[in-house]
């Protein structure tokens, strides 16, 4: 008879599969944008599978319009005002205790350090926003990993496969969406639209079909080896598309890879910043990194998230310090009284520092204070070059 102590998830079940690997299965890192409807069937099934450490990101609440297609969610969490990440993450291991489910209440762009993109297997995408896969697709690309986009509305879905090398989301744009997607991305909110916004007008059959298709298509590349032959076809370079009202499902070649394209930018030949992190301040971290890099010299680039000092309004012509990140931005707006009346009837310009070295006046702020989240990986530019660092120091925090 097995016991809590001694029973292993899935033995006897998925063993049984011929191209089932155990150690592989267990030792996975999921990381996956999006804890709405799709988000609640993929993380759900994963954790079904046993995958070892999944990474759900989201900064959204749970309202009570969630309910009618999230399997992981319950009435008091809409009542409760609960975070999506953090529900999804306490009901996945409650399904499954023997895996690891990690909450991030953030933007996938500015909130999650780029050295976890680095250390996953794939990524999932459970997204709402063109915008938002813009976004994830341009990290999933400078991290060299495969990522899942998934998409629901009424009784359609559809998924597709992003691979470097293969496919591109960025490359497949028209230039009227591209050009949309450059126009919203110039505002200063664009990192808080990267979530569920549950309005989207669909049914939890579409979310439950399309979020299992996207875990059987991250199982696979879980699976795949370089020289070895597998018994499955991916649909990486494909898209899939399910349409419920006529009980069809069709298959599409849907890759697109253009040379000039932006995104395929890759970080390689990273850095190991042993003993850095988010949480030191910056006059730490800049004297750690001429010691690490051995230069003299070393600026850090705040590209995906510039440091806001001041925001000047125009009527009455007003200057105000902010010190904060810009992905705050927003928010510090809609919490400040005097700031939220302006931001109706006037518009703000802003003073912000983009490469942070020794002349930023204000070095005791931490990281991530100004910006840099836990296990990011910085771009550094030094008098030999320019060098990728890993904030190493925060590796144990995701493990």
């Amino acid at each position: 008879m097995q016991t809590k102590d001694t029973y292993e998830w899935g033995e006897g079940v998925y063993t049984l599969l011929s191209w089932f690997k155990k150690d592989k299965v267990k030792n996975a890192r999921v990381l996956v944008a999006g804890a709405g409807a799709l988000g609640n069937e993929v993380v759900k099934n994963l954790a079904l599978f046993g995958i070892g450490h999944i990474y759900v990101v989201d900064f959204d609440r749970i309202e009570i319009s969630n309910l009618t297609r999230s399997v992981l969610f319950r009435e008091e969490d809409a009542y409760n005002h609960a975070y999506k990440a953090d529900i999804v993450a306490k009901r996945a291991m409650e399904i499954n205790p023997q895996i690891k489910v990690t909450p991030i209440v953030g933007n996938l762009f500015s909130e999650v350090g780029f050295g976890l993109y680095k250390s996953v297997d794939v990524v999932i995408g459970c997204l709402d926003s063109r915008i938002a896969r813009y976004l994830l697709n341009r990290l999933s690309m400078r991290a060299g990993k495969t990522w899942i986009d998934g998409s629901i509305e009424n009784m359609t879905g559809v998924v597709r496969v992003y691979t470097p090398g293969t496919s591109c989301y960025e490359c497949g744009l028209s230039r009227e969406e591209f050009n949309h997607i450059m126009l919203r991305t110039g505002c200063a909110d664009v990192v808080r639209m990267q979530g569920s916004a549950g309005r989207v007008a669909t049914t939890p059959i579409s979310a439950s079909i399309i979020g299992a298709m996207q875990v059987q298509e991250a199982m696979k590349i879980i699976h795949l080896e370089e020289e070895e032959p597998v018994p499955f076809k991916t649909l990486q370079g494909k898209m899939l598309r399910y349409e419920g009202m006529t009980n069809s499902f069709n298959l599409y070649k849907f890759a697109s890879w253009k040379s000039t394209c932006p995104a395929h930018e890759q970080w390689d030949s990273v850095v190991k910043g042993e003993g850095l992190s988010a949480k030191q301040t910056v006059n730490d971290v800049l004297f750690r990194l001429r010691d690490i890099l051995n230069v003299q010299g070393v600026e850090i680039n705040m590209r995906n998230n510039k440091f806001v000092d001041k925001i000047i309004s125009d009527r009455p012509e007003k200057e105000f310090d902010v010190r904060i990140p810009e992905s705050r931005l927003e928010e510090h707006i809609g919490e400040n009284t005097e700031l939220r009346k302006l931001s109706y009837k006037t518009l703000f310009h802003k003073s912000f520092i983009e490469n942070i070295d020794d002349t930023f006046p204000y070095k005791e702020m931490t990281l991530q204070q100004i910006g840099i989240p836990l296990f990011d990986i910085i771009q550094v530019s030094t008098e030999k070059g320019q060098f990728y660092v890993e904030l190493s120091g925060d590796a144990c925090l995701f493990n």
